[in-house]
């Protein structure tokens, strides 16, 4: 028998004979990390309550609610589902939450490149930087998905979104807040500027989203402005 949540107490005392306010001080009181006073331990054993039970009171420092134990519980059993039967939106929606922590130039080079940074940082150990510990379960969560069939699509400037990892043929397209340098104020000014029309050049798309220069580096470095020209100037010849 163990103490399990905070109404645990308040019930299991008034099923013992406790007065209800004794029941509900006395759960406040250990809930809270207060103990029990020397009455309390009095009262208690003029009920007969275990003596493990008074030493468990003494030693819990916080309860959960059972309600909010019971919510929990149900929210696993449901993400839980998901993951197992529908990989693709399981993934899709776990990623959209930080988009920021996904890298996907990185992740563009497969597998093996995936699997390079995670030893890496792993060797590093507590030298490791707070951001490089951060992505180790961002790593993992990657190599799980590929494990499971799970592939990505490059950061696409017509068709990936600002900052939701989207569903397409069975794969997942990154967002562009996904990339390294691009934030998300950046990100969803490229796809407002992108409503627009079509980008005849990456000057026009620089001026038409208001983007910095490292933000169009970022997108370069990863491939989302090939075929694009600098400027909007024609050479004639």
């Amino acid at each position: 028998n163990v103490i399990a949540t905070r109404d645990d107490i308040m019930s299991y005392l008034m099923l013992r004979g406790l007065d209800a306010g004794d029941a509900f001080r006395i759960m406040e009181q250990v809930r809270k990390g207060r103990g029990l006073t020397d009455d309390d331990v009095a009262l208690l054993k003029k009920f007969d309550i275990p003596q493990w039970y008074i030493d468990s009171c003494k030693k819990i420092s916080y309860m959960f609610p059972k309600a909010h134990a019971v919510a929990y519980v149900m929210m696993a059993f449901r993400i839980a589902y998901f993951k197992v039967h529908h990989p693709l939106a399981f993934y899709s929606a776990l990623f959209s939450l930080r988009p920021g922590e996904f890298d996907a130039q990185l992740i563009l080079g497969g597998e093996h490149v995936v699997r390079s940074e995670l030893a890496r940082i792993t060797a590093k150990g507590f030298d490791a930087t707070p951001k490089e510990r951060s992505m180790v379960t961002q790593l993992e969560i990657i190599l799980e998905a590929m494990a499971r069939g799970i592939s990505f699509l490059p950061v696409d400037l017509y068709k990936s979104a600002d900052q939701r990892f989207l569903i397409e043929d069975g794969k997942l397209r990154p967002p562009f807040a996904s990339l390294d340098g691009v934030g998300v104020n950046a990100a969803a000014s490229i796809v407002q500027a992108r409503d627009g029309g079509e980008f005849i050049s990456i000057e026009d798309l620089r001026l038409r989203s208001g983007i910095t220069k490292a933000v169009v580096e970022s997108l370069r470095l990863h491939g989302s402005l090939e075929g694009l020209p600098e400027t909007n100037q024609l050479t004639l010849f």
